[in-house]
């Protein structure tokens, strides 16, 4: 198994962090939909919603968690 480059390795350790922080804040874990986004641009959508209300957030967390159900039903009739 490969392992991660540097760059691609420190992405995701900042994601992780980011993900700790975001949970403690929210009570629920990071969610976005990342299909065709990098790790650097998810990064910056969590720093981006971490000022959020939890009620917006809440909103917003709901509208990702949909779009990733629509991408998974379309690839199962596919």
């Amino acid at each position: 198994m490969a392992r991660p480059k540097g760059n691609e390795s420190d992405a995701k350790a900042r994601l992780a962090a980011l993900n700790a922080e975001y949970e403690r804040r929210f009570g629920h874990i990071f969610i976005v939909f990342a299909t065709g986004k990098t790790a650097d641009e998810m990064l910056a959508i969590a720093r981006q919603r971490l000022p959020n209300q939890p009620d917006q957030e809440l909103r917003i967390a709901a509208e990702q968690q949909l779009k990733i159900t629509k991408l998974r039903l379309m690839k199962l009739v596919q």
